[in-house]
């Protein structure tokens, strides 16, 4: 193995004790400690994040995947991706020291920021991180001027009209103006390398990643003409990390795979490229969060009701809302549901109730108009699918305390991990590449098993 990932990272998946059992028994100890400090935690599965990986080997064997490091940076993640091989996306200067700090070459980093602060410029140069993109003048002039050894990618807007997230309101250079572009990098004597994009976040149209591929095909054709060797194209994010998402990942690997066989055949000495984020996290972590206050309030009866008991619903406060760990519910336009710690019996009421963070304001509302029991101070509700832009956020109201995160990796995930990177090892003359395991995908079946995991004190 690389060495980023050792078995003290993590707890050790065993049989017979479920994600269920460990999260009751992490809430337990945070619920008995004397501190009361504790008010909301992650459980990170991290042989899902293996599990997926060797999906991505299997669905797009063609393309390498960088990480996005700033949708999820705990050091948990990025040590697994990087035993994986990934190389990483980095947006900043702190996400270039971090992926640093734990070992990553600068030949698999990336940063992908088309708007870079000089400084951020200056560090790449420094610390030999090469590959940066750009999609305007400005950006250009900059790089020149601090970091002209640099290998620059050229990022072109995308039809995102469909994505929750519009990318090309900011970034991207359009067709238009590539050419421009080039022949300023041209003669600025700046290489420009590649081409990339980015359809957005949940786009729900497959082709848009076929369109995107076929303008930069054009752009490709435009860097030829003027003697850029352009030999990347980054295809991006934009990959669902849920299995319910309104575009499956295998629908949109076929439409990737035929644009790429048409546009960018095999053995045209292109490198591909994908920076994933979500694809990869999302579905790994699950968040608890406790009550720390509620308030019931008396709902105005109509006539009918008039006679009997007035109708109420609940307001619970948790330690954690919009600014922070629930910051889908604003970017998003999401609406958290919450499982609850303790199963509640057939017979018991249900109350309209809303869930609300720490700010004192009108719009941390994390979730309303759910029907739930009479739930207590102190008891716990626990949120799946939350690894994406959800640990080590900075919240708005100027904590600095993070979430703690717990990890766990089945045995069977970890010895899949372990070898996947065999093969390089017993290679002398593979020249140091770690290649995948050829047949990684074969195993992504057996890997989807629920985990389980070894009881541990954790808090």
């Amino acid at each position: 193995m690389a060495g980023y990932l050792s078995e003290s990272d993590f707890v050790m998946v065993e049989e017979g004790f479920s994600t269920r059992d460990l999260l009751e028994e992490l809430t337990l100890g945070a619920s008995q400690a004397t501190t009361g400090q504790v008010a909301a935690f992650f459980v990170a599965d991290l042989g899902a994040v293996v599990r997926k990986h060797f999906c991505f080997l299997k669905y797009l064997p063609r393309v390498r995947p960088f990480y996005a490091v700033r949708c999820n940076s705990s050091l948990g993640v990025l040590k697994v991706l990087a035993e994986l091989g990934l190389g990483f996306s980095c947006a900043n200067k702190a996400e270039m020291e971090l992926v640093q700090h734990i070992g990553v070459p600068a030949s698999k980093i990336i940063c992908a920021n088309p708007c870079k602060q000089v400084a951020q410029i200056k560090y790449a140069a420094k610390h030999g991180v090469r590959l940066l993109s750009f999609d305007n003048e400005v950006e250009l002039a900059k790089v020149v001027k601090s970091h002209p050894s640099a290998k620059m990618v050229l990022c072109i807007a995308t039809q995102d009209s469909h994505s929750l997230n519009h990318l090309s309101l900011r970034f991207g250079a359009s067709l238009k103006s590539c050419r421009h572009l080039l022949e300023n990098a041209k003669k600025s004597h700046v290489e420009v390398v590649g081409v990339s994009f980015h359809i957005g976040s949940g786009c729900p149209d497959p082709q848009a990643y076929a369109q995107s591929i076929a303008d930069a095909r054009l752009v490709f054709q435009m860097g030829a003409e003027l003697g850029h060797t352009m030999n990347i194209l980054d295809l991006g994010g934009g990959f669902p990390g849920l299995e319910g998402a309104k575009m499956r990942f295998e629908e949109m690997a076929s439409v990737i795979n035929s644009a790429l066989d048409l546009y960018f055949p095999e053995g045209c000495g292109v490198d591909i490229l994908a920076e994933l984020g979500r694809y990869y996290v999302t579905s790994a972590f699950t968040v608890a969060v406790s009550i720390v206050a509620k308030k019931e309030v008396l709902d105005q009866p109509s006539r009918e009701e008039q006679t009997g008991a007035a109708p109420k619903s609940i307001v619970y406060h948790l330690d954690e809302g919009v600014y922070g760990v629930f910051n889908s519910v604003l970017f998003d336009n999401t609406c958290p549901t919450p499982a609850l710690q303790k199963k509640p019996s057939a017979d018991q009421p249900l109350y309209s109730s809303s869930l609300w963070g720490p700010a004192v304001d009108g719009c941390d509302c994390v979730a309303e108009g759910l029907w739930l029991p009479q739930l207590q101070v102190g008891d716990w509700l626990v949120f799946d699918n939350m690894g994406a832009y959800t640990v080590d956020t900075k919240s708005l109201l100027g904590r600095t305390q993070a979430c703690r995160v717990t990890y766990a990796m089945s045995r069977l995930a970890w010895e899949a991990l372990r070898g996947q990177l065999l093969p390089a090892e017993e290679d002398q003359d593979a020249e140091g590449v770690c290649k995948p395991l050829s047949c990684g995908w074969e195993i992504t079946d057996t890997l989807c098993v629920g985990p389980v995991f070894t009881p541990a004190s954790i808090m």
